[in-house]
This record gives C-alpha cells, sequence and structure tokens, in this order.
C-alpha cells in the first residue's frame, strides 16, 4: 500500500520536473540570426555556429556594438556591404591611407587573406602606393612601359595611374608625392610592396547601372569575393514546400545539417522522422553554449532524481517505457 501512494504521488512530480528541463532547453536554443546591424546575414554565411556552410566558419563575427567583422590573418575589419547576388565583401581598413591623412602618411599594414577560406582578392580591387624607392619597384608609365617591356608590365607600378590624378573624394592634387597603381595577384605582393613604398590605400570600382563609360565608381574599400557551395541537400533544406529550414552543418562533425524550428534534419524540416532522430546530435546553431548555474543544477538534479526514482519505482509507472524515454 505504502509503494502504491508513493508511486501515484511522484508521477505529478516526475512530470512537473520533464516540464521543468523541456522549458530550460527551449530557452537557451534561439535561431539563427539574420542580420547583423542592417547587414543581412544569408548563406553561406553565419554568425552563430553551426549556421551557414562550414567553410566559412568563424570568419564573420556581430561585435557587442552590432557591427559586422570579417577575421583575416591581419585582424578584424568592419564589413560595409555584403552582395549575395555578385557574391562580395565590401570592408574598410582603418590602417590605410586616407584623403584626410593628406601628404602626411602614417604607418600602415598590409592587409591579408587566409588563402586557405573561399574568400580572394577581386580583381576590381586597385592599389594606391606612395613614395615608393624605385631602386626596388618598377614605377613607370604603365602604357608606355608594357608596350617597350610586355614580359614585365605585370610587376609594374602604373605612375600614369587615373586613380592617382584622381583621386577618389579628395579635392587636392599630390605635388609632393609620387603615387602609383597596383593591381597584385596576391595579399603577399601588398607585403612585398609596403616594404619598399611609404603608404597603401585600396579603391575598388562600384557599378552604378548607368550607361558606359560612366558605369562605374571609384570607391575607397577592399572587395572580397566569395563562393556560394551550392548542394542539393541545402536547396531541398530551404524549399518551403519542405518546411523551409535553414542550411547549417553539425558543429562536432561539419557534416550537414537542415536546421528547423522543430529540431534538426539530415534532410528536410517535413522529414519528422529524421528530425526526432536528430534532435540528439549536438548542433548547437544559435545556441547560448554555457547554460546559466541554476539550470544546470536543475537539470543535473532531475536526472538525479529521475535515476533514483527508476530504480526504485515498478516498471508500471511508465517513466521507463519506450514511447517516453529521455536518457
Amino acid at each position: 500500500m505504502g509503494l502504491h501512494l508513493t508511486t501515484h504521488n511522484q508521477k505529478p512530480m516526475l512530470l512537473l520536473l520533464l516540464l521543468l528541463i523541456h522549458s530550460l532547453l527551449i530557452t537557451q536554443s534561439t535561431p539563427c540570426r539574420t542580420s547583423c546591424g542592417d547587414i543581412p546575414i544569408e548563406y553561406p554565411f553565419g554568425i552563430d555556429d553551426g549556421c551557414g556552410s562550414p567553410y566559412y566558419r568563424y570568419i564573420l563575427v556581430c561585435s557587442d556594438s552590432g557591427k559586422l567583422q570579417v577575421r583575416t590573418p591581419s585582424g578584424r575589419y568592419n564589413v560595409h556591404n555584403v552582395s549575395y547576388a555578385d557574391p562580395h565583401i565590401l570592408i574598410t581598413d582603418p590602417f590605410m591611407w586616407n584623403c584626410d591623412d593628406g601628404e602626411n602618411y602614417r604607418p600602415t599594414r598590409p592587409f591579408s587573406l587566409d588563402t586557405s577560406t573561399r574568400f580572394k582578392l577581386s580583381p576590381h580591387n586597385e592599389y594606391l602606393f606612395f613614395n615608393c624607392s624605385e631602386d626596388h619597384v618598377i614605377v613607370k608609365p604603365k602604357p608606355i612601359f608594357c608596350e617597350r617591356f610586355p614580359e614585365r608590365c605585370d610587376s609594374s607600378c602604373d605612375s600614369g595611374s587615373y586613380l592617382c590624378r584622381h583621386m577618389p573624394g579628395c579635392s587636392f592634387a599630390m605635388s609632393g608625392s609620387s603615387c602609383c597603381s597596383y593591381s597584385p595577384r596576391a595579399t603577399e605582393s601588398l607585403r612585398l610592396m609596403l616594404k619598399y613604398c611609404t603608404s597603401y590605400t585600396s579603391v575598388y570600382w562600384r557599378n552604378v547601372g548607368a550607361p558606359q563609360p560612366y558605369d562605374q565608381v571609384p570607391e575607397y574599400g577592399i572587395r572580397i569575393d566569395f563562393d556560394i557551395p551550392v548542394t542539393r541537400r541545402c536547396l531541398q533544406c530551404q524549399d518551403p514546400y519542405k518546411g523551409g529550414g535553414t542550411c547549417g552543418f553539425d558543429t562536432g562533425t561539419q557534416s550537414f545539417m537542415c536546421l528547423c524550428k522543430e529540431g534538426n534534419s539530415t534532410t528536410h524540416c517535413k522529414d519528422y522522422d529524421a528530425t526526432r532522430h536528430n534532435r540528439k546530435v549536438h548542433v548547437i546553431a544559435g545556441t547560448v553554449s554555457g547554460v546559466s548555474a541554476a539550470g544546470a543544477f536543475g537539470i543535473g538534479a532531475g536526472i538525479w532524481y529521475l535515476k533514483k526514482v527508476r530504480a526504485k519505482a515498478p516498471v508500471t509507472c511508465g517513466v521507463q517505457s519506450n514511447e517516453n524515454r529521455l536518457f
């Protein structure tokens, strides 16, 4: 008789405990953020671990002030814009020369990219170098030099550049300094050039949609092109008729994962069997990694209590049936 009363009284307590654990887990989870400030975050990018493509994991970060930044070997840089139709990002480098510096060239450092990522410097960039040593750098008007030495044309820095004569946004002419334009094939070239030049800046050509030859205007900044890895599984996951999920990955294995409101699936959000199965894997996209002390204590105490009850209570209590087993 005593055992029957204990088992009967434990049922509402167990139910309450299960609801507590469920609510704690739900409150710890948030969906992948779709923006940082006013910049949209779409596939293949993600600012929450497990979101987007693993090829771009840990590259973008949303700062505490709501600024989107990109991590590179040379530092963290603010992202000015992201285009997904013409895949590229535009960044600003505060160490580069700007119009406010005039002919006061402060020390700078070369921008660099990690060559193991799917980022690359855009051919739309042009770099202006100032006061270069002509003992180490070929500083010549490019058209004339290329006609005479076509085999060395790529290594020359064009002193007759249009940009040197029309500095974007600057109302003054650089009279006391030399300027030349150079388009490096890799970021290593920037480092080599800066060994023999006082400073530099980057200009990219932005398409404004006007009739040629006025369809592009020069602006300061660095354009970085990126690839969008498109897979059948990602398209299937995003298909609104299949649940409209978000493409992500398992943070442990980096294998593909479709992130859904109900859970996570290896296929698409309307594949409920897969969704239920994959709730157990450790995809933490958008999940706060640290659980509060009270929450952790509550869950830990709950697990201890369930195990204690399971050891004492008969199987007829129902908490150990295959239909509602938690552990």
